[in-house]
């Protein structure tokens, strides 16, 4: 994909794509962003390795320049760089929520389109504060296990981002909507429309595609994807795993089906590699980023 096509020497960022000391100046079309905050999770924590596991199993996917099924090498036609991970001090969760939207913001504003490798899902609340500012009310597209909608949990918590962001005006619920959901959750009084996991495996990855399309229309959309959406046979690595999920294959049908909308923003969470076994996590985790580049070549096409 780019000159040096080691599978593992010299693998700084993301795919191999040039780091950015300079995000906001340098001409790029995605700048990837690593956020190593954990400090919101409720179950097993480690999720603040993530980015970096990300950018090592990336490695893998270096060799083939038209990544499978696509019929284009994604550096010719979008210019990705990586911004590295935000500094924060350790412990201060309301100076990392501020510093990560005003950084995450300030990137917005440059012209490039941000996608951010996690880190618990608590990092999606103040990215969709910067992604507000720049684009307005966004539709959401959330692919998990949980909801996170939850009214028990902290200001700063894993699982109540998606209770807070419409509250805030951030999100339109009414175009959007969560993918394999398989926790509890109360279907009369979620604002959310749900494709449970049974839904999804019953019909199949096409239609479920095809539901995601005609819930977002033709809104500006924030695509979220928690890694403990897949099942942990696929993805193992994760803080909060629940049986019964997507298949890796799955899910990367369903994201090729998105082909055309105008996704402005994209986070992968959740990837704890301390739990992770033969990096395959992490190896789900940087595919599926890869799958989130290419959308971004066919939304500008």
């Amino acid at each position: 994909m780019y000159d040096d096509v080691s599978l593992y020497a010299n693998l700084f960022g993301y795919l191999g794509c040039p780091l950015s000391d300079d995000p906001l100046h340098d001409k790029a079309d995605v700048a990837i962003l690593g956020v190593p905050y954990d400090l919101g999770t409720s179950g097993r924590a480690g999720t603040r390795s993530g980015p970096g596991a990300i950018r090592q199993a990336s490695g893998n996917l270096r060799w083939e320049e038209a990544r499978w099924p696509w019929p284009y090498a994604l550096a010719d036609h979008l210019k990705v760089i990586d911004c590295g991970d935000l500094a924060y001090a350790p412990g201060d969760s309301a100076g990392f929520t501020q510093s990560l939207q005003d950084r995450a913001t300030d990137i917005l504003r440059s012209g490039k389109t941000l996608l951010s490798f996690g880190g618990d899902h608590f990092i999606t609340l103040p990215l969709l504060r910067a992604h507000h500012a720049v684009h307005g009310e966004l539709a959401l597209v959330h692919f998990d296990a949980h909801t996170d909608t939850y009214e028990q949990g902290s200001e700063f918590d894993h699982g109540t981002m998606f209770r807070c962001a419409p509250r805030e005006g951030l999100i339109d619920t009414d175009c959007s909507i969560q993918v394999g959901i398989r926790t509890e959750y109360e279907p009369s009084t979620h604002a959310f429309t749900v494709l449970d996991t049974d839904w999804v495996h019953n019909h199949g990855p096409v239609k479920v595609a095809q539901a995601i399309r005609d819930r977002v229309a033709k809104r500006k959309v924030y695509l979220t994807f928690d890694i403990d959406c897949l099942d942990p046979a696929f993805a193992p690595g994760t803080g909060t795993p629940v049986a019964g999920g997507l298949s890796s294959n799955m899910a990367l049908q369903i994201l090729r089906g998105l082909k055309g909308l105008d996704i402005v923003g994209m986070d992968v969470v959740e990837v704890a590699p301390a739990y992770d076994q033969a990096e395959v996590t992490a190896l789900a985790a940087a595919t599926l980023g890869l799958e989130m580049l290419y959308l971004q070549v066919e939304k500008l096409s």
